[in-house]
């Protein structure tokens, strides 16, 4: 991985706090929107509510999938968008958790305006640990991360 990939790969993080997430419902595929953040090491933090059904599919199957993609632009073709999908296990981060603290931190510190919903009583962290990753920075631009790649990416923060 070049320090080019590096780069492309944080700045679209870094812009884009919402991701496509795909779960399990019920044995079919399900795909909802999320607002997350990471965690130094490069966990996904994602802030749930027991009300949503992407909330019991991670309990059900850890297994899920991310997309965080660059937003629309007129002068780019939408194939040639850069985009970041991720396939990892998501689990919960309860707040006796040794995580917790830092991930409320880094989560509340990426998006201030959801401090409210940890008050509510149905809402709750999961940290999803990625296994692998497909970096698309535009046309044959395509590059696959292993889970030790996308440690060393964050290592190197």
């Amino acid at each position: 991985m070049t320090s080019e990939h590096t780069l492309s790969i944080r700045a679209l993080l870094a812009s884009q706090p919402v991701a496509a997430l795909a779960t399990l419902h019920g044995g079919d595929p399900a795909v909802s929107m999320v607002p997350y953040a990471l965690l130094p090491d490069g966990r996904f933090i994602v802030h749930v509510s027991a009300l949503a059904t992407h909330t019991a599919d991670m309990r059900a199957h850890p297994a899920v999938a991310l997309m965080v993609t660059a937003p629309l632009s007129p002068d780019v073709s939408p194939l040639a968008l850069p985009r970041l999908s991720v396939r990892g296990q998501a689990a919960p981060c309860p707040p006796d958790a040794a995580d917790h603290a830092a991930a409320r931190a880094a989560y509340l510190a990426r998006l201030p305006d959801s401090e409210a919903l940890f008050s509510f009583g149905d809402f709750s962290l999961f940290l999803i640990e990625v296994q692998s990753a497909r970096h698309v920075g535009g046309f044959a631009q395509a590059m696959s991360l292993t889970a030790t790649h996308w440690r060393a990416l964050h290592a190197t923060e």
